[in-house]
């Protein structure tokens, strides 16, 4: 094992390091590059403007949208919270209502909450064991007053794809925009804002081997065409829905990014699925259980449960060698149990023995082994004692 380095990073849904190639895209436009991009009247400024709408192209084309449809913002945070107040605050004439559910990223989960206080009205569906809405449920809770849908494409705790296609095409039949967090989706699984009929949708540049800082919404610009209200005010940038100067260089990465993705997303794929597979084969021989659905789950994603034991004990083990994580990586201070988990029928207990492995580009199966002999080394000692 004398060429695997440590520690062996396995919380790829946390975050990615930046890919060498998109750091080596960026790294002009913090030097002789480095123009405003709404500084039109010089070269340093059309310099990074071209850049900007280079960029803009490169994200529409990974998610077959038009390049005047990506708005960029901080981060699929940001992105959210546009996304679902820019779009009520906007539409409130039409009606109060939107629907959510209840494994949402707290990004979406949050600013529902946000959206009470002010006076929405809020559903919240319940999922199933695997994770995933009930879509009779989803049709039936619409109603008059509904404005949108907002239902993330792949759950970054388990890992479940959600029936994006469908979900588009039940919002649409009933007049309801749609919006989806894709946050851990783009880039990880192919995405057209069109076939599956979303009309906004959340992505984040460090989900996908990208700069941090740096994200984007997508808004349908035609039928139907949606505006959500500002919710950040100043210059007037990016079509004056979100002022602001710039990131140039975070969006040159994330353009670079996502042309990245789409290139080697199958192989990808392919890589990660043999892995898991073998991650959770070897585990389940020790009792392990799976979180999330066995098939319609991101191919880099595992999330399992061993009985009894906690998961903390097992991570804080090995965070010399292994970095994995319990969960979210936006809740990991808290001591309360995954929403996620509850969600999907794990009592406090049960929830607090899980643990997910994110796998990512840079990987090796050596890597894998690894983790795989030291967790079921870990596993069979803590039985042992227990016993």
């Amino acid at each position: 094992m004398s060429g695997i380095k440590f520690p062996i990073y396995l919380d790829h849904h946390a975050t990615t390091p930046v890919d060498q190639r998109v750091l080596e895209e960026m790294l002009p436009y913090f030097g002789d590059k480095f123009g405003n991009a709404s500084s039109l009247d010089h070269t340093y400024g059309y310099e990074a403007s071209v850049a900007v709408e280079n960029a803009r192209e490169q994200i529409s084309k990974g998610i077959g949208s038009r390049h005047d449809e990506i708005i960029f913002t901080s981060g699929a945070t940001e992105s959210n919270n546009l996304a679902l107040i820019g779009t009520m605050e906007k539409y409130k004439e039409k009606g109060n209502h939107l629907i959510t559910c209840l494994t949402e990223h707290k990004a979406v989960l949050d600013t529902a909450k946000h959206l009470e206080h002010l006076g929405y009205d809020v559903t919240y569906l319940p999922v199933n064991h695997y994770g995933e809405i009930d879509l009779e449920l989803l049709k039936n809770s619409i109603t008059k007053k509904t404005v949108l849908i907002s239902i993330m494409t792949a759950n970054n705790e388990i890992g479940t794809i959600a029936d994006v296609a469908e979900i588009g095409k039940i919002a649409h039949e009933r007049d309801v925009f749609f919006h989806t967090d894709a946050a851990q989706a783009v880039g990880h699984i192919p995405m057209d804002v069109e076939k599956m009929q979303i009309d906004m949708m959340s992505m984040s540049a460090h989900k996908m081997y990208g700069p941090k800082g740096i994200g984007a919404l997508y808004i349908r610009g035609v039928k139907p065409r949606i505006k959500p209200e500002s919710i950040l005010h100043g210059g007037g940038q990016e079509r004056n829905i979100r002022s602001g100067t710039l990131n140039v260089p975070g969006i040159v990465g994330f353009g670079k990014a996502m042309e990245l993705s789409q290139k080697e997303m199958d192989l990808e794929n392919k890589r990660f699925r043999e892995w898991t597979n073998l991650m959770f084969e070897e585990f389940a021989k020790l009792g392990a259980v799976l979180n999330g659905h066995p098939s319609k789950r991101l191919t880099h994603n595992l999330n399992v449960n061993f009985p009894g034991i906690e998961s903390k004990a097992i991570i804080n083990s090995i965070s010399k060698e292994i970095a994995i994580s319990a969960g979210s990586a936006c809740t990991t201070q808290m001591v309360e149990p995954s929403h996620v988990l509850l969600a999907i029928g794990l009592d406090e207990t049960s929830s607090h023995s899980a643990i997910r492995f994110g796998l990512g580009r840079f990987n090796q199966k050596e890597e894998i082994e690894f983790c795989i002999k030291k967790i079921k080394n870990i596993i069979q000692v803590t039985s042992e004692i227990k016993i």
